[in-house]
């Protein structure tokens, strides 16, 4: 029996092309012979693409490839590995080919928690819950040496795509020298936060397009670029989507309910929750303007448009946060100044 490709699904994503003719002949491997159909499950902004795989008897598993040239799935199978090992539910790995960049993953599902929200934002309270406990299952499984360290060098490579990516290509307004002064005066504000904090290990994109419901609930993707980093990258993270957005009383119950929750799981959250708070809302801040370099990059150099109608809700978390706080003030002129 030759393999079934759902046709119609798959072009419209993906073409066939060389890989994905390599793909199924691979997959007949791992799935003892050619009886299964494919389908586009999903890509994201990286290289990498994902089929979903499925047997006649309706058992399904995710495929996914990744140009060798491009990306490297070595740190996502020993991520994934540390996910488990702390109890979280990662994929497990059925198959793997390092060689051709192939592997063959347990299917979480095609649900992820941000259709669950759009579709019924009551749903929130429920799924948050279990994100936060997810969340902390993984900090707590913490240990040095393991994963690469969110440094300074990283997090100023970060920082410099806004100005290059959003302000100069996207926006068109390359920064004046005064401009420049200022924004630097606020990254070595919001770097010396996020190199003060106590380090755990982060997902560093840790948001409801990457969770998926599933038993155990949640299951978790994209963690391939994990480090061992600020305790409060991801919970900002979870916290300003760059998909959905949540009223800011909401915002500050969940984050209140992960402090508290961390505590008394002995994580080294600050004692007082103030404090922590500014932590989160600098740590996001960092975050908001490296997301918006990268949507602006792939917008303009990738082609990948789509990332581009997502900028404005950007720009509103790190224009409110700027403007909360006097030190941050040079950002919040430039915001303004950028969105004239």
């Amino acid at each position: 029996m030759q393999v079934k490709l759902h046709i119609t699904t798959l072009l419209a994503s993906h073409p066939l092309d060389a890989r994905l003719a390599a793909l199924e002949r691979w997959l007949a491997g791992p799935l003892a012979g050619p009886d299964f159909s494919i389908a586009c499950a999903s890509a994201d902004a990286s290289f990498r693409r994902y089929f979903r795989v499925t047997l006649p008897g309706g058992r399904s598993f995710v495929a996914m490839d990744a140009p060798p040239d491009r990306e490297d799935c070595r740190p996502f199978l020993r991520i994934a590995g540390l996910l488990r090992a702390a109890g979280v539910h990662a994929p497990s790995v059925h198959a793997e080919d390092l060689a051709q960049g192939f592997l063959l993953l347990e299917d979480l599902g095609s649900t992820t928690y941000l259709d669950a929200l759009t579709q019924d934002p009551g749903k929130g309270p429920a799924l948050m819950r279990d994100a936060i406990g997810a969340l902390i299952q993984w900090q707590l499984a913490s240990r040095p040496g393991e994963l690469p360290t969110y440094d300074e060098a990283l997090l100023r490579r970060e920082l410099a795509l806004f100005p290059e990516w959003y302000a100069q290509r996207h926006r068109a307004r390359p920064l004046s020298a005064a401009q420049a002064s200022g924004f630097e005066s606020v990254c070595a504000l919001l770097v010396s936060s996020a190199l003060a904090q106590p380090t755990v290990y982060v997902h560093r994109d840790y948001m409801p397009r990457n969770l998926m419901l599933s038993e155990p609930n949640p299951g978790v993707l994209d963690f391939q670029d994990a480090v061992l980093g600020p305790i409060s990258y991801d919970i900002a993270s979870l916290m300003r989507d760059a998909f959905i957005s949540w009223e800011e009383e909401r915002v500050l119950d969940w984050t209140v309910r992960y402090w508290e929750s961390a505590a008394k799981a002995h994580l080294p959250v600050h004692a007082d929750f103030a404090e922590f708070w500014r932590a989160v809302e600098w740590m996001g801040l960092q975050r908001h303007l490296k997301v918006l370099g990268i949507f602006a990059r792939l917008t303009h150099r990738d082609g990948k448009e789509k990332y581009a109608a997502d900028t404005p809700r950007f720009v509103a978390y790190a224009r409110a946060v700027a403007r909360r706080y006097a030190a941050l003030s040079p950002l919040a002129r430039l915001l303004d100044e950028l969105e004239r």
